[in-house]
């Protein structure tokens, strides 16, 4: 028999999914999402979300994060700017500065970094306000 009940798609809102960076990839540049990220490869450069960011065993940034919350296995290299939450798991190593609302960090973990605790909500730009701050900046 035939049914009735049409197929539902689940409509994702923009910045609802999740952007994936695999192992063995490699990443330079700036990158500006509204989008979750799982970074498992490196990238060499900044990024910039309004949502969360995890950075798995095999992943490394070399360069700046700037998110709402953070969970890190992987290594750092750089300035972190998280204003909700950051997980630093027992596998991480981070090595530069951190500005964050509330810190968590797990036995064996490896933190070389000066580390600022602060209540004020971290400003991200959306995608398009990045896109026209780096215009201005190229025109400039």
């Amino acid at each position: 028999m035939l049914s009735t009940k049409k197929d539902k798609k689940k409509i994702l809102e923009p910045g609802t999914a999740q952007n994936r960076i695999n192992e063995g990839t490699v990443l330079k540049g700036d990158i500006s999402s509204e989008g979750f990220f799982r970074i498992d490869g490196l990238i060499e450069g900044s990024i910039q979300t309004p949502t969360k960011v995890v950075i798995g065993r095999s992943g490394v940034i070399l360069g700046h994060l700037k998110c709402d919350n953070a969970d890190i296995e992987g290594r750092v290299e750089g300035t972190l700017e998280i204003s909700g939450t950051l997980t630093i798991r027992a596998t991480a190593q981070i090595d530069g500065e951190i500005t964050v609302g509330k810190l968590a960090v797990e036995p064996g973990a490896v933190m070389n970094a000066s580390c600022v605790m602060s209540d004020k909500k971290i400003k991200t730009l959306n995608t398009k306000e990045h896109a026209v701050k780096e215009k201005k900046m190229q025109d400039a």
